[in-house]
């Protein structure tokens, strides 16, 4: 689903958010149609929104007004932190008391959906045979075995360290992987263990056994849906109808709309509409949904926005660097400690200054493409022939008229060589916005990486490659005209 950028609710408006997996975006697409469906209210879906931190965040602050949630989760993310480790747990299973420390917080939550989507190991049957394994307490007693994560699991806590400090399991080794990708390491037999989803369809495609919990380490995930205490009085309609989906949805029924979307390729919005009772052909009548056009125009707004933010500071930096050795060394400095930043680190660091849309992504791309157009453009203006300066004090001309006609030009090649670097540079990590709601060619790579859906990764992953090129190629071709003839590689 193309996630709509982040920006100031509009009247009449219902934004609905959607985590970066499977169940996710299908429970979002059934809330978005049930939506529509009411009248009420428009919808603009951001979905994809990568891992739960930057989804809390994003509700906590208004910039999206309803989510599909779990009580666990809402219990250790949503909450403030406890010293005991059993109370979140017990929170979790009190929905009454969920829902009043929700209310302090300026949030509610309807009915549970119907089922629980509860953490568990899972291993293949062959490995549960052979070990003898039937329950999470049957792997402190045997061989250690290969285990692969998803990174949620192994940094929440109530993933891995939950599970740890109820169990003493050792494992061979325990690498993170994405989700989807865990089950292929698992099928592969590259791994032996992983972590799942009690609704997830690859459990029973693949013949996985779910290890019992039989010490309780895994609060209670009731799937509900999360919202702001301000929608129900906003929409009383709407928020009406949205109750009604209390109960509906079991283990069985969530566990097969899975399936349809990774084992049968049906669309989210065909199986929501589906599951509403509505038409399928006409939800699949509705075109692409991974339309290329909306997603290069968003991609490109994206990376000329940034890219010319970057321009506008990098090159008046880069003049002033040559013209102090002390702010050469500071600007430099700082340039190359911002592009060390991890990518999605930066992205999430930002969120909660800008929220989430284009905004961080932006500001993010923009701090990206300093340090190529700083470093180039400094090289350049700082190997000017040193003699070239002395003619043009001799013909007494401003330090302006130097810069403009002398300076500029001959550093030419090695500016637009940093700005090639930039937008090309730009161009792959704008696939990452998709992650925090700004669009643009990752809403398929992140939707297939959920999926596991190669041609879906391959829908954002081709035209990012091909748009790298093109610009690639514009530079060259600028470089024609813009270059001094006799500067020109």
């Amino acid at each position: 689903m193309v996630a709509a950028c982040s920006a100031p609710a509009e009247e009449g408006m219902i934004r609905v958010g959607s985590k970066s997996f499977t169940e996710n975006y299908i429970l979002g697409e059934i809330v978005a149609q049930l939506i529509e469906k009411t009248g009420e209210a428009r919808v603009e879906r951001s979905f994809g929104l990568g891992q739960t931190g930057i989804v809390a965040q994003a509700l906590k602050n208004a910039q999206i007004d309803l989510i599909p949630e779990y009580t666990g989760t809402i219990a250790e993310a949503y909450l403030p932190k406890t010293s005991a480790t059993s109370e979140n747990q017990k929170l979790a299973a009190n929905l009454g008391s969920l829902q009043h420390s929700l209310n302090l917080l300026g949030l509610q939550m309807t009915s549970p959906l119907g089922f629980d989507n509860t953490y568990g190991l899972a291993v293949r049957s062959e490995t549960a045979k052979l070990e003898k394994l039937t329950s999470l307490s049957s792997l402190e007693k045997n061989p250690p075995l290969r285990a692969g994560f998803s990174h949620e699991f192994l940094n929440r806590p109530d993933g891995l360290p939950r599970l740890m400090a109820f169990y003493p399991i050792r494992f061979r080794q325990s690498q993170g992987l994405s989700h989807a990708l865990a089950y292929e390491a698992i099928r592969r037999q590259e791994i032996d263990v992983t972590d799942a989803y009690s609704t997830d369809a690859m459990i029973q495609r693949l013949g996985l056994v779910m290890l019992i919990d039989d010490k309780r380490a895994f609060p209670d995930y009731r799937a509900v849906l999360l919202a702001r205490s301000d929608l129900s009085s906003r929409f009383p309609r709407t928020w009406k109808a949205l109750q009604t989906l209390g109960g509906r949805i079991s283990v069985a029924k969530m566990r097969e709309m899975n399936a349809m979307a990774e084992q049968q390729g049906m669309g989210f919005p065909a199986i929501a509409t589906q599951f509403l009772g509505g038409s399928v052909k006409k939800a699949e009548s509705r075109g692409d949904v991974y339309d290329i056009l909306t997603l290069t125009y968003q991609h490109l707004v994206l990376v000329l926005i940034s890219l010319g933010a970057a321009i506008a500071v990098g090159l008046p930096l880069a003049i002033w660097a040559n013209r102090s050795p002390t702010m050469a060394r500071i600007v430099l400095v700082v340039s190359e400690i911002v592009q060390t930043i991890p990518s999605l680190a930066l992205l999430c660091f930002l969120i909660p200054l800008f929220g989430i849309g284009n905004r961080p992504a932006l500001v993010a791309l923009f701090l990206y493409g300093l340090l190529p157009i700083v470093r180039s453009s400094y090289t350049g203006l700082h190997g000017i022939d040193p003699r070239l300066e002395e003619v043009a004090t001799a013909m007494a001309l401003s330090r302006m008229q130097r810069l403009l006609w002398i300076e500029l030009p001959l550093a030419s090649p090695h500016i637009l060589d940093g700005i090639k670097t930039s937008a090309v540079i730009n161009v792959g990590t704008a696939t990452l916005a998709a992650l925090i709601g700004a669009g643009g060619y990752g809403v398929p790579i992140v939707t297939g990486l959920a999926l596991n859906n190669t041609n879906l990764i391959l829908k954002g992953a081709v035209p990012a490659a091909v748009m790298a090129i093109l610009a690639h190629l514009l530079f060259e071709f600028t470089d024609r005209w813009l270059i001094p003839k006799g500067l020109r590689h």
